[in-house]
């Protein structure tokens, strides 16, 4: 059987509903994974494919996917099925033809309702990935504990394990020992997050004429912008902060985004020093995916954050 057929037969046994690809063609997917989209003519799925081993990853995206879709706060694709066909992994999503502007206010209103969802604890149901970077998610009550452990810890150990010593690892190793004054007078909510929430990582359906008024937040009831959606998550109970922090790391979201969410829930006064603090998970990640200047960086975020505790 080939590939597109024992796909298009996974669509089949998972919607219930028969599914033949009569067509297929690669779409951009990111750096990790390629994605193309099959159809018959009448349906259409969005499918990323990457090596047999890497499935667990697709997996992982289907249960964060399959999360945030059971809030009913935010849109995201929904998973389809995911598996292994001709010595390839897949994970078939839903289609969503998106584009670029839409209801960013909506999506920082949206963003606020979801991470006001009351939660129980830190970590996750299962250990996931962000990037190709395993994430571990044990569970935890103690959320400085978590960070300490599973995130700037895990990270900074994979970065010594890199090649990336001298500064970095002795600043890191002071910055985990004095995390708890990052945090005097705020004690974190555990909220779902995205995880992975940089500005690639959203878009906007067609649903709707969009004009130009819509960026602003200043929408018309009988011509609505495109609703917001978010995708490819690295998703985890944590502080809501950390999803804040990702969406200003790489360009940031709209204006009315922040203003929209603040208006919603109002961030602590010591978020502007905590979202280095989270930012710094990311760059030391990049560090370890791809090298580059991501390490010097990273060197200069953990000196930063000294610098403020000190």
């Amino acid at each position: 059987m080939s590939w597109h057929a024992a796909v298009a037969e996974a669509i089949s046994n998972a919607t219930g509903s028969a599914f033949v690809a009569r067509a297929s063609h690669s779409v951009s997917g990111g750096d990790i994974h390629a994605a193309s989209i099959l159809q018959d003519g009448a349906q259409r799925f969005f499918v990323k494919t990457n090596r047999a081993d890497r499935l667990a990853l697709f997996e992982a995206e289907s249960t964060g996917l399959a999360a945030l879709a059971a809030t009913g706060a935010v849109r995201v694709p929904q998973p389809v099925c995911a598996g292994v066909a001709a010595g390839q992994a897949f994970l078939v999503l839903e289609y969503l033809e998106l584009r670029g502007h839409g209801d960013t206010a909506r999506l920082g209103e949206q963003l606020a309702q979801l991470h006001r969802i009351p939660q129980q604890r830190f970590g996750w149901p299962r250990d996931n990935w962000i990037g190709t970077t395993p994430q571990p998610n044990a569970w935890r009550d103690d959320w400085i504990a978590f960070w300490r452990e599973q995130r700037l810890g895990f990270q900074l150990r994979l970065a010594a394990q890199n090649g990336y010593g001298g500064a970095l690892q002795r600043d890191g190793e002071m910055l985990l020992a004095r995390l708890d004054t990052l945090f005097d007078a705020y004690v974190p909510a555990p909220s779902l997050l995205h995880g992975d929430l940089w500005g690639g990582n959203h878009g906007y359906l067609a649903d709707g004429s969009y004009d130009l008024s819509c960026p602003s937040g200043h929408r018309k009831s009988e011509s609505p912008c495109g609703t917001p959606v978010i995708f490819d998550p690295a998703s985890y109970i944590g502080d809501r902060e950390c999803d804040l922090a990702m969406s200003e790391l790489f360009g940031g979201f709209a204006p009315e985004f922040y203003a929209a969410y603040r208006a919603s829930w109002p961030l602590d006064a010591g978020y502007g020093v905590r979202k280095t603090l989270y930012n710094l998970y990311h760059i030391l990640n990049h560090a370890n995916l791809f090298g580059g200047s991501y390490a010097a960086q990273a060197a200069r975020m953990t000196a930063q954050l000294l610098a403020q505790i000190r």
